[in-house]
């Protein structure tokens, strides 16, 4: 006869614990083991969302050294097991410690205060996180109530510190990885021609570096361009990796404008595509939705677009002071006079 999954045991509010020992279904043990399954079980989903093999490998990892951790939870201290029930180690604590010194190693901190849902999986991390933190409290209120072994409590400690980690890996890398996709697909660089270097080109040029020169030129054109149109700006220039070379405030420019223009520059030059462009890709529904959330420096307000050599991207400007539309109107004269 095929068992059944449901056996009426338990509809009494009653449960048992390791040693055959009945315990109500709410008693802290319970809770505490009860709180780390739904973790594992939100760490499922986070492995199957995510689409990097090596953070799939370790949330597997976590997953299955989990087992005999919550082993160790539904077992009395002093209880009679025909096999004993592994203790979390100092060890295992170590571990944890080392694997977020590795994975911090890539992590890319803005010291901004984090919105989860940057990438599905993501989502799903900060989600086990926050129910590892909740195991964690259920853990205190037992070790009051009697010992617990004091490196369990910093196991479940380090491991929601983990899970935060891995979070902001996921969702960095999702990130750049759609933004690659969507720079490919969506946008094709003015005069992108392939074309060799004429010989007598300046060595700067030839190995494509934006030169101080070519900022100081696009600066003063920027600048009498506002002037033209009335609207005193701030106009900054960045390197290929989004690194400022100049910024330049005119007189009565908004205060505001003196993070703006530089943080249009800085994501123009590593985006590869103009801000106003990325504001469309943003929108809900969008393949960029929410791209700005947590990424310090980003912005999404026109007025930044990349500069361009020979069909590569060897910097951005970023423009700052007027209407959006204006903004990108001194920045193309930047761009004009390069």
């Amino acid at each position: 006869m095929k068992a059944t999954i449901y056996t009426g045991v338990g509809d009494a509010g009653q449960t048992r614990l390791l040693g055959n020992i009945p315990v109500s279904k709410d008693d802290l043990r319970v809770e505490v083991y009860g709180t780390l399954d739904e973790a594992t079980s939100t760490l499922g989903l986070a492995r199957a969302t995510t689409r990097f093999q090596d953070l799939c490998q370790q949330i597997w990892q976590l997953q299955e050294e989990l087992i005999p951790v919550m082993s160790e939870i539904a077992t009395v201290p002093g209880t009679p097991l025909k096999k004993p029930v592994p203790q979390v180690s100092p060890e295992q604590v170590q571990n944890l410690e080392n694997l977020i010194d590795r994975w911090s190693a890539e992590w890319i901190q803005t010291g901004q205060f984090v919105t989860p849902g940057g990438s599905p999986a993501s989502a799903a991390l900060d989600m086990a996180r926050t129910i590892v933190r909740r195991a964690e409290r259920r853990l205190v209120s037992l070790h009051q109530r009697e010992p617990v072994n004091p490196h369990l409590l910093k196991y479940i400690n380090r491991l929601s510190d983990l899970l935060y980690v891995l979070a902001r890996v996921d969702e960095q890398r999702t990130l750049k990885h759609i933004i690659s996709e969507v720079v490919e697909s969506n946008y094709t660089p003015p005069n992108s021609s392939k074309a060799s270097l004429p010989v007598n080109e300046p060595k700067e040029e030839r190995q494509g570096i934006l030169t101080l020169s070519d900022s100081n030129r696009m600066i003063v054109a920027g600048i009498q361009r506002a002037k033209e149109i009335g609207v005193p700006m701030v106009l900054a220039v960045a390197d290929e990796s989004g690194q400022i070379i100049q910024t330049c405030r005119m007189d009565n420019a908004r205060p505001i404008s003196v993070q703006l223009a530089p943080h249009k520059a800085y994501t123009a030059a590593a985006v590869r595509v103009p801000t106003h462009e990325l504001a469309g890709l943003s929108q809900p529904g969008r393949p960029l939705f929410h791209i700005d959330v947590n990424l310090e420096k980003f912005t999404l307000i026109g007025g930044g677009f990349p500069v361009i050599r020979h069909g590569r991207v060897i910097g951005g400007v970023g423009v700052s002071g007027g209407s959006v539309e204006q903004d990108m109107d001194v920045a193309q004269a930047m761009l004009a006079a390069f």
